[in-house]
């Protein structure tokens, strides 16, 4: 049985899940290593990443480095005499980090590698209409995502699921995976297995561009996107009333889809007094929640109490 010192290493929230559950099965985390707090708000008061708010709650050990190859960060990592890294949504490291201690370093990525190697498995996932996904743990290597895997946990994706109730599942199957990576490891059962070099779906850093919905697309992938950017990033759109020449850029958090043939065009905003409808090109996607410039994200039909939409408003 080996006697394990642990520096974790994380930062959103995602990460804390993972922290709290190596803390409750009473694991030795030495240290923890998170983003430098951030100004944040209107005050841009410094915020402390939600990894930093829990090691501060439980007395751990906090290391903020801002550059990870900083001789003075890399001598202080060593003082901690830590035998193995866990990395749960970090940063990159570079090897004078990863290689340091004597087991290793392994991270836990939100998919089944190698698919969805990158920033945003989570919401690519849903956004490319996939089924199952889960948690895969690795050894850290020279590139991304790309180590010699320890384990993977699998899950189906629901139906109507978004990205932040998956990523809250994930959160709590990857704590159970990270527990039985650390026993396997203190046991000294790993069984390795090399990835593949090539990867076929790629999880893309989420940009305005990739956010932006195009509705020449079909219902169901405008409904996928939707669903894989709530409630963040979110997708938008612009809509237009051209009889007044009105614009505005909107958020759509939550809608739904129905096939139909229609003589519509593609883009145009139907509206009733409760509902908000954008035909495409296989039927019309229903807007059950959406946010105008200026307003909170609103229900359509409260929206619609106060907002009028002319017949020739399109989105695009």
């Amino acid at each position: 049985m080996k006697d394990l010192r642990i520096i974790f290493m994380g930062t959103p929230d995602f990460a804390v899940g993972i922290l709290d559950a190596m803390y409750q099965h009473n694991y030795n985390i030495v240290a923890v290593i998170t983003a430098p707090d951030k100004p944040a708000g209107r005050g841009q008061k410094l915020k402390y990443s939600a990894v930093k708010e829990y090691a501060l709650s439980k007395n751990l050990p906090i290391l903020q480095p801002t550059n990870l190859k900083d001789e003075t960060f890399l001598a202080e990592l060593a003082s901690y005499n830590a035998n193995l890294q866990v990395v749960v949504a970090f940063r990159m490291l570079p090897a004078a980090v990863w290689q340091m201690p004597k087991l290793g370093t392994f991270n836990l990525h939100a998919s089944l590698l190698p698919d969805y190697r990158g920033a945003a498995p989570i919401n690519w996932a849903i956004i490319n209409g996939e089924t199952k996904t889960g948690v895969t743990t690795f050894f850290i290597d020279e590139k991304i995502d790309t180590g010699a895997i320890i384990m993977k946990k699998e899950t189906t994706i629901g139906e109507n699921e978004n990205a932040g109730e998956l990523h809250d599942r994930l959160m709590v199957l990857g704590a159970e995976a990270v527990v039985e990576t650390l026993k396997l490891i203190e046991e000294n059962n790993v069984n390795l297995v090399i990835q593949p070099a090539e990867d076929t779906k790629t999880a893309y850093k989420l940009n305005k561009e990739n956010c932006k919905i195009n509705f020449n697309k079909s219902g169901v992938e405008i409904v996928n996107l939707i669903k894989g950017l709530s409630p963040y990033p979110v997708a938008w759109c612009n809509i237009k009333d051209e009889t007044n020449n009105n614009e505005w850029t909107a958020k759509i958090y939550e809608a739904s889809f129905t096939p139909s043939t229609h003589e519509n065009s593609i883009g145009q905003l139907v509206t009733t007094k409760k509902t908000i409808q954008i035909f495409v090109k296989d039927g019309f996607i229903t807007v059950h929640k959406l946010q105008l410039p200026g307003k909170k994200a609103m229900f359509a039909h409260e929206i619609l109490n106060g907002q009028s939409f002319d017949v020739n408003t399109f989105a695009f």
